[in-house]
């Protein structure tokens, strides 16, 4: 498979080596990660010198005899090398009985920087504070932004790429297939993977029908506000018993394997976050046409979809933004910085930019406005509101 250097990750962990933390690699299923580990591999080999690297990778059977607490401890001190400096890469280390007794073991021996890859349904977010009593630094791994797969495929029409991308998405590994069939039945089989055994394994779910229903059902209404009361009365009413509570869950469990995220709404004249209805992404476009088809498609949304993602990607603190009953599709912050985001499929009616850009002209104070459009044109000003195109947005740095 062709390769790209995703040279934005792996500064982040160059920027920590030496550092005590425990660097957990995080991220939906093949979006890089492993391919990052081996990246990061690479330059300690070549940049840091008197490195030894103790590198496991549960995938390969070779590591096989190593998924037990004392086998995998034994390895690595076996491995050690006294006066210089010694390194843990570990793939897939929720393979191995009681891992995190390994890894809090290890930090606390204060004489290896570790890296960690796990499955996303055994390494979220919300259970690194639980499962380490070393500080982590977490570094997340998105699929393919719209400037790497256009490195990857470096096509001569700028335009003609993105057409592609909407479809395509950013899940690399389909890339390999020559059909958009076999692309997306590869995809399919990634979030199928993710839902049946990851999810399942992890919280013990026997009815996977209807968390099967429940990701068609985000699927479908990406871009919507969304409430957990509304989509418990739309499962009901389709005979799926179902409760607020269990709705709940298993919305959490989707957004802690990355699958979907979670944008909260916040009230920009009262500057409070709203409780009530949230906007669900999914972490690659690719997922809904494979998993739903590609009738009905609402560019819009879809566009809708990519930006929030490349927000995330970029760092940013993302929310949906209310103001006077209007909605501001997105409020982004960064280090004190902030940033107002429309976006729309064609503006080029008259009406559709009035409305665009009616709720953002209500905003009073100074930070800039941005409306992100398919304009294929250059970008342009409008009473102080910034007009551009989304594919020149998305080549920006």
């Amino acid at each position: 498979m062709k390769l790209i250097k995703r040279e934005k990750y792996l500064n982040k962990l160059v920027n920590v080596i030496g550092t005590p933390d425990i660097k957990v690699i995080t991220g939906i299923r093949r979006s890089g990660k492993s391919k990052l580990l081996e990246e990061l591999k690479k330059y300690i080999n070549e940049k840091i010198e008197k490195s030894n690297i103790i590198h496991i990778n549960y995938n390969l059977p070779r590591y096989e005899s190593l998924k037990s607490y004392d086998e995998l401890v034994k390895y690595v001190e076996n491995n050690y090398k006294k006066g210089m400096k010694n390194f843990i890469l570990i793939d897939e280390v929720q393979m191995c009985k009681e891992f995190e007794k390994a890894i809090n073991g290890f930090h606390a021996e204060e004489k290896y920087d570790i890296y960690i890859i796990g499955s996303n349904a055994f390494l979220m977010s919300s259970d690194l504070a639980t499962l380490f009593t070393g500080r982590t630094f977490k570094i997340e791994v998105y699929p393919f932004s719209f400037k790497e797969y256009q490195e990857y495929y470096k096509f001569k029409d700028i335009q003609e790429a993105f057409d592609k991308y909407v479809y395509e998405g950013g899940m690399s590994g389909s890339y390999l297939y020559k059909t958009q069939e076999e692309k997306y039945q590869y995809i399919k089989d990634i979030f199928n993977t993710l839902i049946v055994r990851d999810i399942k394994q992890k919280y013990k779910i026997r009815n996977t029908d209807i968390i099967q229903n429940l990701t068609d059902y985000l699927m479908d209404n990406i871009s919507n506000l969304t409430s957990v009361n509304n989509i418990t009365n739309v499962l009901n009413s389709n005979k799926v018993s179902i409760t607020d509570k269990t709705i709940n869950n298993y919305i959490e469990y989707l957004c802690n394997a990355f699958a979907f995220y979670k944008i909260k709404r916040f009230d920009i004249k009262g500057k409070q976050y709203l409780s009530t209805q949230n906007k669900y992404y999914l972490a690659d476009q690719s997922f809904r046409y494979a998993m739903l088809g590609t009738s009905n498609i609402d560019y819009g949304r879809t566009y809708e979809n990519i930006v929030a993602i490349e927000l995330l990607r970029r760092g940013y603190e993302v929310y949906v933004g209310t103001l006077y009953k209007k909605e501001i599709d997105f409020v982004a912050q960064k280090q004190g910085k902030k940033i107002y985001i429309q976006v729309s499929d064609d503006i080029s009616n008259e009406k559709t930019f009035k409305r665009e850009v009616e709720a953002l002209l209500k905003i009073q104070d100074a930070y800039p406005k941005i409306v992100i459009a398919r304009t294929r044109h250059g970008t342009y000003q409008y009473e102080g509101i910034e007009i551009i195109d989304i594919v020149n947005w998305l080549m920006e740095d």
